[in-house]
């Protein structure tokens, strides 16, 4: 078995890499293609035995429930009750917290890391310090810096370059919402992640489509799909793991039975339709904390129910008992 690499396309995904831009994924499907959401916390869901850790990872993120757990109860309410007002403040600052203000913050605390892997990239391409990120700017710092009509002449292969390089450009105008060509840290994350972007779906797809479309009829067929994982050597027995991916393909994958992908299936291939997590989380913690059933939480429920919503001290001490406990 071989990969393929070519030394231009090599040279790029470092340079990528190096600014903490992701490659377009060239190994195993399933490790790179597919985008699949996380699960909002590894830590079992079992509130009936008073183990609330998943739903503190799930509200703060698996770092921040960390900090609550080192708190003491005062402090960690009052830490809760400024995410609250913060809650409120992002939605309607009706004094209420929503089924759809709760789900948008928890959805927020799982993409921190995200934002921060951008926040620490920023100053690499927002390099006139104006708070914005415009084209030229992405541009220079991921390429190097080109008069007009000169792009790429001192290296090799230089329409493979090119052909990346308007590739990056339409990502990047996708991801300016407003079209001003200048992209605020949302817009450079949806052009960094689009995977995480409803509005960047279609630009994950029709590159997915051209990176493994060799033949440009506008499908993938089974021996493209084979490709992006496998080379042959000659007189080298295909091994079981690639006829299985065969099979998946003709199983899974082409959902229609016309032996190959359109871009509707590639889409439901790279990033097929998963359980809205953050809703999941959301509608539970709404349903434990609503005392009134009015479908809507006060900051008094909330603080109510805190130890639910975050841990300290006190509350990791008790988890802490409980899963010995349980061991006995």
């Amino acid at each position: 078995m071989m990969w393929r690499w070519s030394l231009p396309l090599l040279l790029l995904l470092l340079r990528w890499w190096a600014l903490g831009k992701p490659s377009p994924d060239a190994g195993p499907h399933g490790h790179g293609r597919v985008h699949q959401g996380a699960p909002l916390s590894e830590a079992p869901h079992d509130d009936a035995h008073g183990n609330f850790q998943y739903d503190h990872e799930a509200f703060l993120g698996r770092d921040v429930a960390k900090e609550f757990d080192q708190l003491s109860p005062e402090e960690s309410q009052a830490r809760l009750g400024r995410i609250v007002d913060r809650m409120d403040l992002a939605g309607d600052s009706d004094g209420w917290v929503s089924l759809a203000e709760l789900r948008s913050w928890i959805a927020h605390t799982q993409q921190r890391h995200i934002r921060d892997s951008v926040s620490a990239a920023w100053f690499t391409y927002d390099t006139d310090g104006d708070g914005r990120v415009g084209w030229e700017e992405l541009r220079n710092a991921t390429y190097g810096h080109y008069e007009p009509g000169e792009e790429f002449h001192d290296v090799e292969d230089a329409e493979t370059y090119k052909k990346m390089l308007a590739r990056d450009e339409r990502r990047f105008r996708v991801a300016d919402q407003d079209g001003d060509s200048m992209a605020t840290r949302e817009e450079l994350t949806a052009y960094l992640h689009p995977e995480e972007f409803p509005h960047m779906r279609d630009i994950v797809v029709a590159e997915t489509l051209e990176d493994l479309d060799k033949n440009k009829d506008g499908y993938v067929q089974v021996e493209e799909y084979i490709a992006d994982l496998y080379s042959e050597e000659p007189g080298e027995e295909e091994p079981a793991w690639v006829q299985t991916e065969r099979q998946q393909f003709r199983d899974f994958r082409d959902l229609n039975k016309d032996g190959r992908l359109d871009s509707s299936e590639v889409g439901y291939w790279v990033l097929p339709p998963s359980q809205d997590q953050p809703l999941v989380e959301a509608n539970h913690l709404l349903h434990e904390s609503d005392t009134d059933k009015d479908g809507r939480l006060s900051k008094d429920e909330i603080l109510s129910n805190w130890n639910m919503f975050v841990g300290s001290q006190a509350t990791n001490y008790g988890e802490d008992l409980t899963r010995h406990h349980d061991e006995l």
